[in-house]
């Protein structure tokens, strides 16, 4: 068996037990101090009177302020484009134009795909035709209606003087039943010519419908990027047929583009729309905007809620789908501007700061961490002044007596 394991565990066995049940002497050790033993502490303690004076531990001190400084969210996100279209063919027929290759700028209304007429343009001027045809039936129907309506405004005169007259004994009743009938007749034939208008009418309608549609056919042949944006796909080819709902090409719009994010429960009630952001992106890249968007309903996986940040991208030299961290601006508090290194944790685990009282004793307070910067870290939970123990604060505890000496001010 070997010896030199056993020994080494035994050495570290002490040292663990000497740093955490004889820490005091220890450091009495250290610094040079003697103590005497525990067993003989009670038969060896000097006089009140005689006591030795109290040990104070020398800590290196900064005087802080308490800053307004705005809070912030941090998040998680991508880039997303603002828009993105897959511009469809409506109708069947063959592609008659250059492809456009993918990365190509395109502005709205620019033609992408261009489709082969056909027999679309006969068509239209058939249809053309066909209106004219049918307007000019329309003023020959009305003519006949006015020529009806008068022919029953004669007849009813006359009915009305065959009637007067049968009443003085001056026309027979064949005569009042012959201007009745007249009467009669004459209504249906003004009954007729409105049916002729109303049918004439129709046709016209029915003509402008199918110039109108044979019209829409010839622009559908026609597809165009519906905003200024990239495509991202090539055209399609030359000579390709393209069948309703076909793809002709895909358009995305990156400026401004999206940075999407999402939102912690906790956090989601501190952003509001309108609110500034910033964001980092992976390339190391950054930019700035405000909160567009903040979801009402969580997400159901994550239980997180999405916010969107719109920002500028003139260069186009935000990608759709990179990586971005988003740190949304809230509401600002007082906060202290400190070294991460006086941080530490007391016996319980709790984050916080060893500072100094009005007694020059040492005491431990806990505080929130808002942020890291590179000039140090923002904390909150302190005083409006205070003084922080910045070097020496793991070697003492609370209602420790500490020798002050005061850091200089960074110019």
């Amino acid at each position: 068996m070997r010896i030199v394991p056993i020994i080494t565990a035994v050495l570290v066995t002490l040292a663990l037990f000497f740093l955490v049940f004889q820490r005091d002497r220890l450091i009495a050790f250290a610094t040079g101090e003697q103590t005497a033993p525990a067993t003989d502490a009670a038969d060896n303690a000097p006089p009140a009177a005689e006591a030795a004076p109290e040990r104070h531990v020398s800590v290196l001190v900064q005087r802080s302020a308490a800053q307004s400084v705005d809070n912030i969210i941090l998040a998680r996100g991508r880039t997303e484009a603002a828009r993105q279209v897959e511009v469809k063919s409506e109708t069947s027929a063959l592609v008659v134009s250059e492809p456009l290759r993918r990365g190509a700028y395109v502005t709205a209304g620019q033609p992408l795909c261009v489709l082969d007429t056909g027999t679309r343009a006969a068509q239209l001027k058939e249809f053309e035709q066909r209106l004219l045809e049918a307007k000019s039936r329309l003023p020959e129907a009305e003519a006949r209606a006015v020529e009806a309506a008068a022919r029953l405004t004669e007849a009813e005169i006359n009915g009305a003087a065959a009637v007067q007259l049968a009443k003085g004994g001056f026309a027979s009743d064949t005569r009042v039943a012959a201007t009745t009938a007249a009467v009669e007749s004459a209504r249906a034939g003004v009954n007729s010519a409105q049916s002729g208008v109303s049918a004439a009418a129709s046709g016209v309608l029915a003509a402008e419908a199918a110039v109108e549609m044979a019209a829409r056919e010839i622009g559908r042949l026609t597809l165009t990027a519906p905003f200024d944006g990239l495509l991202e796909t090539d055209t399609a080819e030359l000579g390709a047929l393209l069948q309703p709902g076909a793809p002709c090409a895909t358009v995305i719009q990156l400026d401004p583009i999206k940075l999407v994010g999402f939102l912690a429960e906790t956090d989601v009630d501190k952003a509001s729309v309108g609110a500034m952001a910033r964001a980092r992106l992976a390339s190391g890249a950054e930019t700035a905007g405000r909160v567009t968007f903040l979801s009402r309903s969580a997400d159901p996986a994550t239980r997180t809620f999405r916010v969107e940040v719109t920002v500028a991208n003139e260069a186009l030299t935000i990608r759709d789908g990179q990586t971005a961290e988003l740190m949304i601006a809230v509401e600002g508090k007082p906060a202290h501007l400190l070294p991460g290194s006086a941080l530490t944790l007391n016996d319980d685990g709790r984050l916080g700061l060893r500072v100094v009282d009005a007694d020059s004793r040492a005491v431990f307070v806990p505080v929130t961490l808002l942020r890291d910067t590179v000039d140090g870290v923002w904390v909150t939970g302190l005083d409006d002044s205070v003084d922080v123990i910045v070097v020496g604060q793991e070697f003492v505890t609370d209602g420790v007596a500490v020798d002050v000496t005061f850091k200089e001010p960074t110019p």
